[in-house]
């Protein structure tokens, strides 16, 4: 049976909280594991079928714990990947484009096949105190993670990616 693996960072709670609605969508379809970025490794991605990668943006760019999953995994599991599909979430203080560009370039070094385009969701955080601070992510929002999840899910289930 395929399997979903959703690795992520948060280090205000956002992008958790993303990646949490994303699992709970997909587990209504296929098998999901969920890890921290620092936890996970080039075996993670092996097991996995597809692929979800949620991340905050930290000036203009990804979040350092999740760049360097993808520095130490690279490597490893390069050509192995070929054609896995795979979705990107980025929690922004303001746009998120430079942190779905690096990633989905990563993404595309590793060949894998995006199913749609990325989920950003900005929090409009613009001072110290706004970045710093813990993040609660509308339901509103959360609903469209969980409806990505549940659609990669599908799709992997069923075959179609």
């Amino acid at each position: 049976m395929a399997e979903l693996l959703i690795v992520y960072h948060s280090r205000t709670g956002g992008s958790r909280q993303m990646a949490e609605a994303a699992a709970d969508g997909a587990r209504a379809e296929i098998p999901t594991r969920l890890i921290a970025a620092e936890a996970a490794g080039p075996a993670d991605l092996l097991a996995a079928d597809g692929y979800i990668f949620c991340a905050p943006e930290n000036l203009a760019a990804l979040s350092g714990a999740m760049k360097e999953f993808f520095d130490r995994c690279y490597y490893p599991v390069l050509g192995q990947l070929n054609g896995r599909a795979y979705a990107l979430m980025i929690c922004a203080g303001s746009d998120g484009e430079g942190a779905a560009r690096q990633a989905a370039r990563i993404a595309q070094g590793w060949r894998l096949k995006p199913v749609q385009a990325p989920i950003i969701i900005c929090t409009h955080a613009q001072t110290t105190e706004a970045i710093l601070a813990d993040k609660a992510i509308p339901e509103t929002e959360l609903q469209d993670c969980r409806a990505l999840g549940q659609a990669l899910g599908a799709g992997l289930a069923m075959g179609i990616y």
